[in-house]
């Protein structure tokens, strides 16, 4: 039954791939190259910091860039990948007929998706210090899951236990953390001063 629905919903968002050739250049933007530019721009956390007008919000920068580092990386080895090497499950190109599939990729490990795993923990991570910037991040990395599912290389269950993973490694990073440091201030009015 889940199963099903699963393949329904994929063949929905499949069937908009090989539309148009601009509509499938957006579709591979954001499956294959969406997650470099939001690593990017959670890097430039730390290096506005060091710019002179970033002064005051240093200290909050860099450990603000360094707990999205560490969200995302426990989101994608920690949580995610232990997942995909238990449960070894296929990928919809493997298993349907007629997939669109405008992204190259390996066959099995679909569960969790490793591209969603790492965006929305870099997307978490910022929202600990970021909470109104960080919704570009989460429409990032919504974008992302979708140009996956539509890409034919995940199926939308990927993609949640992706999301899953990635607020779960942003739950860890926090707990870890904050054994060593004072936690930041969660959705706190004076954070979004400074971004």
């Amino acid at each position: 039954m889940i199963r099903q629905f699963d393949r329904e919903i994929f063949r929905f968002f499949n069937s908009l791939a090989g539309v148009s050739d601009f509509g499938d250049a957006v579709i591979r933007f954001c499956a294959a190259y969406l997650l470099y530019v939001m690593i990017a721009l959670a890097l430039l956390f730390f290096t506005i910091t060091f710019l002179p007008w970033f002064r005051a919000c240093r200290q909050k920068n860099i450990r603000a860039t360094l707990f999205i580092i560490y969200s995302a990386f426990i989101a994608r080895v920690a949580v995610a990948e232990p997942i995909r090497w238990l449960w070894q499950s296929t990928r919809p190109f493997e298993v349907l007929v007629g997939v669109r599939q405008l992204v190259a990729h390996p066959n099995g490990a679909s569960f969790p998706s490793g591209h969603a795993s790492l965006a929305f923990g870099i997307a978490a991570g910022v929202a600990y210090y970021y909470p109104k910037t960080s919704i570009v991040f989460f429409v990032a990395a919504l974008l992302v899951g979708v140009g996956r599912v539509v890409a034919g290389v995940h199926w939308p269950s990927d993609i949640v236990g992706g999301a899953i993973a990635g607020l779960m490694g942003a739950f860890l990073a926090r707990r870890v953390m904050s054994a060593y440091t004072p936690p930041p201030p969660f959705f706190h009015a004076t954070d979004e001063s400074n971004g």
